[in-house]
């Protein structure tokens, strides 16, 4: 007799077959030209329950191009295996052709070139056409956003998130969870939650005084679709006040809380659930973990990571399905669920070609009007970049090198710190850059550049401590974030070592001398998690930077050597 957790593999096997499994067909398209609406949206319905999924949106309205990670190392259990697997290896793993639409989709060589001949990727207007189009085929699917919604935009920042929820219940979720959101404050997300007329869970969201389930947030619901009995369990980002600010929402604790997670998995069982699947915003690698730990999940629904993968990775008898970010994927999930199990799946993850897809005319009007009031401020040239501007990867991108020299220059400093956070669209060579390219990629609720002196042996600290959020063997560990960005200093960086120990010959670049433990430096940076920062907001010290450059040369830094992979 063949166990589930082999008929689910069996499943995984036909579904990569039929072309239902990533990225299908698409994948095998030579051109631009060949590409079509009606390929990309192929799907052989299968089941009775359908899920779409969407996650780390980061409040990207429009089309926009977004480049993949060249490096985004994976260590203990993890190393070598996805999502950590990148470039040339990742298409070698999953069989896509070089210069096909899925290389650009997926992986980060030949970027510039490639987004020349496919475009820009996203756009919600596009998105709500594919969400649409699977309702058309399923209409009870259920639609669920993993977070990272209301925040990441010149608009967003300015409306305090009010134009990405407006825009979102045009498409009509069933349910979303949350990171992000809660740096608006906690008073702001509490007015914007109590009106959604959607779901906002998140069993591991509790009240800090009581250490007990916040009201406010639901830890699960129940849905009714395809005749079968579907329980979303939410999970939220575990490391809410270390990542963030926790002065900005003091009422509330978080924590991954499996064994929370796991009373809730039986309870909804206990009421009759018959598919269990968790909205989660745990980051790739944490999830892989609990789907070990927790016994009874059937689908998570990761997000945080921004990783997109073409295949769903199997975990015992749960499914985790990566849907990317920036609104450049929507999965799709088809489950067949008998007797109250999951016994088979098709999965597909949609690329969001924007000149493929046609936009959908009441979203875009709706995304238009949000906008209009920011449109001339948002559309002003600054400069132009000869190069390309990214912000992934483990350790650098010319986004962040850009936003350091920022701070080196325009706050008079030595080193310059940027935080390692994966949100921010690309940039091609040639293209303006305006001010709103500006903030997608600084703008956040606690944006001020400080400008202080730290000792060498304090900037060490700081390095070993992000290196062991990112680098630690055990997922649970990390917070799924990348290293933070250094401007005017090199060091070594050996990730298979311990806390205290990774990090090694830092040098000043201006001189070339080592960094001193006893000396104090003038160090520049932003987005500092202490409440009273003082300086001037990111994005008007990276507009000065430029607009006094007028044209950012290519940018090629190698000032991080990496050891221990």
């Amino acid at each position: 007799m063949i166990s589930r957790r082999d008929f689910l593999q069996v499943s995984m096997a036909a579904s990569a077959l039929l072309g239902a499994s990533g990225f299908g067909s698409w994948s095998r398209l030579a051109a631009q030209q060949a590409l079509t609406q009606d390929q990309l949206l192929q799907f052989d319905t299968f089941g009775n329950v359908s899920l779409i999924h969407v996650t780390d949106i980061h409040a990207q309205l429009k089309p926009l191009y977004f480049r993949e990670p060249s490096v985004n190392l994976g260590v203990g259990g993890n190393k070598g295996a996805v999502p950590h697997v990148t470039g040339a290896d990742f298409r070698r793993l999953y069989g896509i052709d070089d210069g096909s639409p899925s290389h650009y989709a997926l992986s980060s060589g030949d970027f510039a070139a490639l987004a020349g001949m496919y475009g820009k990727v996203g756009g919600m207007d596009r998105v709500a056409t594919v969400i649409n189009a699977i309702r058309a085929d399923r209409p009870d699917a259920l639609l669920l956003d993993g977070g990272d919604t209301w925040h990441g935009s010149y608009t967003c920042l300015k409306t305090e998130g009010q134009d990405m929820v407006n825009v979102m219940n045009a498409l009509k979720p069933d349910a979303m969870t949350f990171h992000w959101e809660f740096t608006l404050g906690s008073a702001r997300v509490q007015e914007l939650v109590e009106g959604l007329p959607f779901a906002a869970l998140g069993q591991n969201i509790f009240d800090a005084e009581w250490d007990e389930p916040a009201e406010l947030f639901k830890p699960y619901k129940f849905y009714e679709t395809g005749g079968v009995k579907v329980a979303v369990i939410g999970q939220a980002f575990p490391y809410m006040p270390i990542a963030n600010p926790g002065w900005m929402f003091p009422e509330y604790s978080f924590g991954i809380r499996d064994e929370h997670m796991q009373q809730m998995v039986d309870e909804v069982r206990a009421q009759g659930a018959e598919l269990v699947v968790c909205l989660s915003h745990n980051g790739f690698d944490v999830d892989k973990k609990m789907a070990g730990v927790v016994k009874g999940i059937d689908v998570i629904l990761t997000g945080h990571t921004h990783d997109a993968l073409p295949e769903p990775v199997l975990v015992g008898e749960t499914i985790l399905i990566a849907s990317g970010s920036n609104g450049k994927f929507v999965s799709r999930v088809d489950l067949d669920v008998r007797d109250g199990r999951m016994m088979g799946f098709r999965h597909k993850l949609i690329p969001i070609f924007s000149d493929v897809i046609t936009p959908d005319a009441e979203v875009a009007a709706l995304i238009d009007e949000q906008r209009a009031p920011y449109e001339a401020e948002m559309s002003e040239v600054i400069g132009q970049t000869e190069g390309l501007l990214y912000r992934r990867g483990n350790f650098n991108g010319t986004w962040d090198d850009l936003i350091c020299d920022a701070l080196l220059s325009e706050r008079d400093a030595q080193i310059a710190m940027s935080p390692g956070v994966r949100w921010g669209p690309s940039l091609v060579p040639g293209q303006d850059i305006t001010r709103e390219d500006i903030f997608n990629v600084t703008s956040m609720s606690y944006g001020k550049a400080y400008r202080s002196e730290m000792k060498g042996e304090f900037i060490k600290v700081i390095l070993e401590d992000v290196a062991d959020n990112i680098f630690n063997p055990d997922p649970y560990y990390q917070q799924g974030g990348d290293m933070v960005r250094i401007g005017g200093m090199g060091y070594r960086i050996d990730v298979s070592k311990p806390q205290g120990e990774r990090i090694s010959e830092m040098t000043l670049l201006a001189t070339g001398e080592p960094i001193d433990p006893a000396k104090s430096y003038v160090v520049a940076g932003w987005a500092s998690v202490n409440e009273g920062t003082e300086g001037p907001q990111i994005w008007d010290v990276v507009e000065s930077h430029i607009s006094k450059l007028g044209t950012v040369p290519p940018i090629d830094r190698d000032s991080v050597t990496v050891t221990g992979t």
